[in-house]
C-alpha cells in the first residue's frame, strides 16, 4: 500500500519560494510517473506538473509554467516541487501522488491521497 507524506508548505509573501516534498514508501517509486495536484476549498484539485519514472521528462499547467519546477530522487523515494515567484492564487492545499495521463488530462493513478501540505501566499 502507497503512502504519501507532503511537507514544506507555509506563509510566504507574492514573489517568494517555497520547497515542497514528498516521500512515498510501500510501492515500486521509480516505476511511476509522479505529480503534483493543488486544491483551494470548494474546487476541484487541479493538476500542477508531473514528472516521467526515470525524472527525464517533466509537464506543467499553464499556470505555473516558467516559475515552478519538479524534481525527484528515486534513491529516496521523493518527489519535490520547487515553487518560484509565488502568486496569491497559488495559494492552495498541496498533494503529491502516482500519476497518469488520460488525453489532455492528468489524474492520480491511485484511489489515495496523503494529507496535503498547505501553501498561503500573501498579497
Amino acid at each position: 500500500q502507497v503512502q504519501l507524506v507532503e511537507s514544506g508548505g507555509g506563509l510566504v509573501q507574492a514573489g517568494g519560494s517555497l520547497r515542497l516534498s514528498c516521500v512515498a514508501s510501500g510501492d515500486t517509486f521509480s516505476s511511476y510517473a509522479m505529480g503534483w495536484f493543488r486544491q483551494t476549498p470548494g474546487q476541484e484539485r487541479e493538476f500542477v506538473a508531473a514528472i516521467s519514472g526515470p525524472g527525464a521528462i517533466s509537464y506543467y499547467a499553464d499556470s505555473v509554467k516558467n516559475r515552478f519546477n519538479i524534481s525527484r530522487d528515486n534513491a529516496r523515494d521523493t518527489v519535490d516541487l520547487q515553487m518560484n515567484a509565488l502568486k496569491p492564487e497559488d495559494t492552495a492545499v498541496y498533494y503529491c501522488a502516482p500519476i497518469v495521463r488520460r488525453g489532455n488530462k492528468w489524474y492520480n493513478r491511485i484511489d489515495y491521497w496523503g494529507q496535503g501540505t498547505q501553501v498561503t501566499v500573501s498579497s
